[in-house]
């Protein structure tokens, strides 16, 4: 029997990469296995254990670069008015998730790492994305402090994920026949949370 192809780390790495992406875009990650990767890139499934210590660690690398993606998507919404770009943030988290559904399924199906560099990475990611948000909330309404910032940051992402996930598997009901459009909801969404935050008084 021939022996598998010896790999350099970082090159087996972007081939594992490269071949779970190729896989998200066709298809969930519940049919993926170890041993079907390790047969993808060309070398045995102990060599993929000895890189990643196990296959959760392996998609916990594949999550932490659909973090990235959703960051660069993010920052490449270029507005210096928040309204704006708040109301492109959630149509763009629904495009992201609408165009690779699987890979965005796997970012939470999946719990996140808990320690070592791959949970600081994700979290460093994931702080990065609030971050943003947050400033843009108190550009609009200078009167948030950072605690309320936070606090309507993440009511904010859980309301658009809300509406995604439910958009995704088709929940969201229908209008005199017609099925409700997850776009026309993130707009009456974003129009409702920034007219409240418009006619906020400010802190005295």
């Amino acid at each position: 029997m021939a022996r598998p192809r010896q790999h350099a780390p970082d090159a087996l790495h972007a081939q594992v990469m490269h071949a779970c992406d190729e896989w998200l875009a066709e298809q969930p990650v519940h049919g993926l296995s170890l041993r079907a990767l390790a047969r993808e890139v060309g070398c045995a499934p102990s060599t993929l254990l000895k890189l990643y210590g196990s296959f959760n660690n392996l998609l916990q690398h594949v999550n932490v670069e659909t973090l990235a993606r959703l960051q660069h998507t993010i920052t490449s919404l270029i507005d210096d008015d928040p309204e704006p770009w708040l109301r492109s943030l959630a149509r763009a988290y629904w495009r992201f998730a609408e165009q690779d559904c699987y890979r965005w399924q796997l970012l939470f199906d999946y719990p996140l790492a808990q320690e070592g560099e791959l949970d600081q990475r994700q979290s460093d990611l994931i702080e990065a994305l609030f971050t943003q948000v947050e400033a843009s909330l108190k550009s609009y309404q200078p009167a948030l402090d950072d605690l309320e910032a936070r606090r309507l940051g993440r009511t904010l992402w859980g309301s658009v994920h809300g509406l995604v996930q439910l958009g995704l598997n088709e929940r969201l009901g229908y209008w005199q026949g017609q099925q409700l459009k997850v776009d026309e909801l993130l707009d009456q969404l974003m129009s409702t949370i920034l007219a409240g935050l418009r006619h906020r008084e400010a802190a005295t």
